[in-house]
């Protein structure tokens, strides 16, 4: 009898696994295939770099200027002084490339279980390891807080935009504390929303090409552009969360630096009447 379909489920490996040692130091395929596709990023944007021309081509240059030029005024303009924002484009341009890159080339047919060393894949998504995504999501808010206290002109300036009001109103205190612990997570949110996405969309890829088993080109196409899109959503959305991360913070305390002093206390004991009246 001919089975049309796989009799046995697939092998999924979530966590990374170690392929080989540098200098004592193991290295994951996850690390391994991140290293692989930074090189090819700054492969293709040396060459697209290269080729831009005041006159715009069509092709994948065009591409990657439109996803360039759209990153870049979105970053400078989250900011109310885009001399700021334009600071931190570099940055954050470069991070959703980053992201997309690995995204979509973790999407490519031998990466996975295609070839396999020490009972581990040889190449996994960079994005579909918990510790890189941690990784990111770390150095992102550490350069969030530490441009938002540089910007914000001081420690004490940075941390009066999370109180509403006076830290003295019990009231105001206890959503200023919220406020700084709910800032605390953005790291454990940014990291785990694109691991989740990441794996999730590998496990469903293997699971419908077990499924289909000599049809699984076919079983698995249709998910498979699905996350190509999430894939880009993704990378979309960690960049555009850590740029407003930042914006918020610059915004809030430049427009608290501008305010006069009198307007200031006219504005925090307005804010204190409506709140104490609303309790």
């Amino acid at each position: 009898m001919i089975s049309f379909f796989a009799s046995t489920g697939p092998i999924i490996h979530v966590a990374p696994g170690q392929v080989m040692e540098i200098l004592g130091v193991p290295i994951s395929n996850s690390i391994l295939y991140g290293w692989i596709c930074l090189i090819a990023l700054v492969v293709a944007l040396i060459i697209v770099a290269r080729r831009i021309t005041i006159k715009p081509k069509g092709g994948l240059i065009q591409f990657i200027e439109i996803a360039v030029t759209f990153m870049g005024n979105f970053v400078e303009s989250s900011f109310e002084d885009k001399k700021i924002g334009r600071k931190y484009v570099p940055y954050f341009v470069t991070l959703f490339c980053f992201i997309l890159f690995n995204n979509w080339l973790g999407l490519l047919p031998f990466v996975g279980e295609g070839f396999t060393s020490n009972g581990f894949p040889l190449l996994r998504p960079f994005t579909g390891d918990l510790n890189a995504t941690f990784a990111m999501g770390l150095f992102t808010m550490v350069l969030v807080y530490y441009a938002s206290v540089k910007e914000s002109g001081g420690i004490k300036r940075y941390l009066r935009h999370f109180f509403v009001g006076s830290p003295k109103n019990p009231l105001f205190l206890l959503i200023g504390l919220l406020e700084m612990l709910t800032d605390l997570t953005r790291v454990i949110s940014l990291s785990l929303r694109l691991f989740l996405n990441v794996a999730i969309g590998e496990i469903v890829i293997a699971v419908f090409s077990y499924l289909g088993h000599f049809l699984a080109p076919i079983t698995a196409l249709p998910f498979t552009l699905i996350e190509v899109f999430i894939g880009a959503l993704q990378a979309y959305i960690f960049a555009v969360l850590g740029t407003m991360y930042l914006a918020v913070a610059v915004n809030h305390s430049a427009e608290h630096l501008n305010e006069p002093d009198g307007k200031r206390v006219q504005r925090i004991k307005s804010q204190t009447k409506v709140a104490t009246s609303e309790v």
